[in-house]
């Protein structure tokens, strides 16, 4: 007879809208073992598995710390009640925890003081927006102990909840019926139970003992601060990233570019300060949606975005949201592993905002396959293919504008296309020649694109190329110093002369607009978080191994003018303790957003 060997759950926090899938080990009756679902559609030995999920509700409720969201709550930031913050993020799990958070405290406090001066209740309505996936109305003050905290979460369930046990002070609501469950805001702060029992396909009946599994407590999805979109037409012209405020004018439209963090790099080992379950892709997967859907972004550039998760995630849920999407995995020369797990660059667009004209794919393997052949005699063919073959790809996609630019003194009856690249360039440091030579080839095949049309372009992506390196020099002043100390690693002369290393493209980086920016309290504070020498941010990647920028958002400077962007993080809040990725923010990059405007176009 079939049985039900052991039950587990692989992540040990259970999180608001991350669905949780237990691990079922079951036995046949001739002993062999596996973990297949057995519905009543399809009996094992004529049985079936039945399924019930409950929420452990005691009549002592409980707040979690906004910090520690695995501990309970002791005490409150009452600055921030005061400042009409969400209340979630006010609570604490010890004194310590309170006096290390301080910093970041006093930063929100200042913000929500600045907003209520400028805005009214606008900082606290946004708060409220982006945090809508909390745990509901907790009251405004605690006692000294997690036995005093109140918390409502109401008694509203996906499923219709059914009083199922009394025990104490405890009480047994049923909330599912399924294998799976995703918690809801009404479970946080609450235990959930996992039931399995196996029921005898003809009389319905279970049959031998009922398999249990209780979780922790479910904590809220914690969010990141909302980052301001900043105006660099205007000095000191702020607005905040709003799905009922998002600009509409029929001649701006928006660009995100997002290295994503690929799940198969997000391991515990390489980011052991990060916690396991924020770690989890069911976790990551839900928290980067809701940072990508609320930039609003008309053009969004995604990289490390694995196959399988484009086609099963990113795709059919950006389709809900009005996005339609293009990808192109990485080559597979060199990598090793799972083809549906490979990552790649995905390009979204609004389909109210954007129609898709033509779409190209590069593979710089196959460049370097025309290179060798070229240039190298065959003795240097093998070795010169093992450097350069990396699989790196660009995903080059032309689109149709929707929308008129009566202010640019659009051509009636012209077409606006744009062109948007989106690229991941080589990580390893040591190949400082490969980066260039890629991008440089990358650069040459958008030239053509440029001389066939009149259009606009915009080169977005992960150059891993931090500002002043040759790459970074390529892209923003079309050249190359002969003299630049990267061109001295060169083992197969591919980037002789130097002369050769230019391109004509006008393109300047969207978030060198922030040095030009007119003197102001918002223009001095972004300045601070921008090099002076390279008008480039800070840092885009913070790990506790790197702190830098890799990461760009280029445009043609003769076809497009930049409007607003997305604002900078202050390095002190990512300190060594608080590096990327973390509960809040889902990668170890910062999403980099611009606004831009079509210049006004010559008429022939």
């Amino acid at each position: 007879m079939l049985s039900v060997v052991r039950v587990h759950l692989p992540s040990e926090i259970p999180i608001v809208g991350c669905e949780l899938t237990p691990y079922v080990l079951l036995r046949r009756s001739d002993k062999s073992i596996f973990t297949d679902d057995v519905t009543e559609l399809a009996p094992v030995d004529g049985c079936f598995l039945r399924y019930k999920w409950y929420r452990i509700q005691s009549d002592k409720k409980v707040a979690v710390c906004s910090v520690h969201p695995s501990d309970l709550a002791t005490l409150q930031c009452l600055g921030c009640v005061k400042a009409k913050l969400p209340v979630t993020k006010s609570y604490h799990c010890t004194p310590k925890c309170f006096s290390d958070a301080w910093y970041h405290h006093r930063i929100l406090h200042n913000r929500a003081a600045t907003a209520v001066n400028e805005n009214g209740n606008e900082e606290e309505e946004l708060f409220d927006r982006l945090n809508s996936s909390g745990s509901g109305v907790i009251s405004t003050s605690l006692s000294s102990s997690a036995s005093g905290t109140s918390l409502s979460n109401g008694m509203t369930s996906l499923y219709p909840a059914t009083i199922s046990q009394r025990n104490g002070d405890e009480t047994l609501f049923e909330v599912g019926r399924s294998k799976t469950y995703t918690p809801t805001s009404d479970d946080v702060g609450h235990v959930l139970k996992f039931e399995c029992v196996v029921v005898d396909a003809t009389t319905k009946l279970p049959v031998g003992h009922i398999s249990s599994i209780s979780t922790s407590r479910v904590i809220p999805a914690p969010s990141p601060c909302p980052r301001r979109l900043i105006s660099v037409g205007a000095a000191d012209m702020m607005g905040h990233l709003d799905p009922d405020g998002r600009v509409t004018s029929s001649g701006i439209f928006s660009v995100l570019s997002y290295n994503i963090l690929s799940d198969a790099c997000a391991t515990s080992e390489s980011y052991t300060y990060c916690p396991s379950w924020a770690l989890s892709w069911p976790y990551r997967r839900q928290n980067l949606l809701r940072e990508i859907i609320g930039y609003c972004a008309d053009i969004v550039c995604l990289q490390e975005v694995q196959n399988d998760h484009f086609e099963e995630f990113f795709s059919p849920e950006l389709e809900e949201h009005g996005y339609s999407g293009l990808y192109k995995r990485r080559t597979s020369e060199v990598y090793t592993g799972n083809l549906n797990t490979i990552d790649g660059c995905a390009t979204f667009f609004r389909k109210d905002r954007f129609a898709h004209v033509k779409k190209y794919e590069v593979e710089f393997n196959k460049a370097a396959q025309s290179l060798t052949e070229a240039l190298l005699p065959t003795t240097q063919k093998k070795n010169a293919l093992y450097r350069l073959v990396k699989d790196n790809v660009a995903l080059i996609a032309v689109l149709e504008a929707k929308f008129g630019n009566p202010v640019a003194g659009d051509v009636p009856g012209k077409r606006q296309l744009l062109c948007v690249a989106n690229t991941h360039i080589n990580v390893s440091p040591e190949l400082k020649d490969v980066k260039l030579w890629q991008i440089h080839t990358l650069l040459k095949g958008l030239e053509k694109i440029a001389a066939s049309a009149d259009i606009p372009m915009l080169v977005c992506g992960d150059f891993h190329s931090v500002p002043g390196s040759s790459p970074h020099s390529l892209l923003a002043i079309g050249k190359v110093d002969p003299l630049h100390p990267d061109l001295a690693v060169d083992p197969l002369n591919i980037l002789r002369p130097p002369g050769k290393l230019t391109h004509q493209l006008p393109l300047v980086s969207a978030y060198s607009s922030f040095a030009r920016m007119d003197v102001g309290p918002v223009s001095e504070q972004q300045k601070r978080r921008v090099d002076p020498t390279t008008n480039e941010p800070l840092f885009t990647h913070c790990t506790r191994d790197f702190i830098g920028t890799p990461d760009y958002i280029f445009y043609t400077a003769d076809s497009l003018t930049v409007e607003s962007l997305l604002e900078l993080l202050d390095e002190d809040i990512l300190r060594k303790d608080t590096a990327l990725p973390s509960a809040e923010w889902s990668s170890d990059h910062i999403a980099l957003l611009a606004e831009f405007c079509c210049k006004p176009r010559t008429r022939r």
